[in-house]
């Protein structure tokens, strides 16, 4: 993750690099998966008001992009341009999302895929997501 890279996409988008930005994209940043606004507070010395409101200017300045899981809570992580294209392991029963990075060839069969049923439904890929619902090993 380039600090630097992120400190200037937001002044290009008008915003300062806060310390709580600069808290929530770090946290982000070393996380495995997307998290949820308790996950984050957990582990930051920012207020969870302050956490919201980061949140919503990071993903307004697409630094951030936020996952809805099937328990309904959002969950967030850094945008795939600086966190790299991945999947997800979403698990059903405590809804914890992990990232899954899928090998070249893995990544390059689900794109033929992706593109085959794109044509047929006669629209254009702009990129893909996968999420693999399971049970993680602690629900099971």
């Amino acid at each position: 993750m380039d600090e630097h890279t992120i400190a200037r996409h937001l002044e290009d988008h008008g915003v300062r690099y806060t310390a709580a930005r600069r808290a929530v994209v770090e946290a982000l940043g070393s996380a495995d998966g997307p998290r949820s606004v308790s996950e984050l507070v957990a582990g930051l010395a920012v207020p969870q008001s302050s956490v919201y409101r980061t949140l919503a200017v990071l993903a307004a300045a697409g630094v951030v992009a936020t996952h809805h899981g099937p328990d309904g809570v959002a969950r967030f992580e850094l945008a795939e341009w600086i966190s790299g294209h991945h999947h997800h392991l979403v698990c059903t029963e405590c809804g914890a999302v992990r990232d899954l990075v899928l090998t070249p060839e893995e990544e390059e069969h689900l794109g033929a895929v992706v593109a085959g049923a794109a044509g047929r439904a006669r629209v254009s890929v702009e990129g893909h997501t996968l999420e693999i619902v399971h049970r993680c090993e602690e629900c099971r």
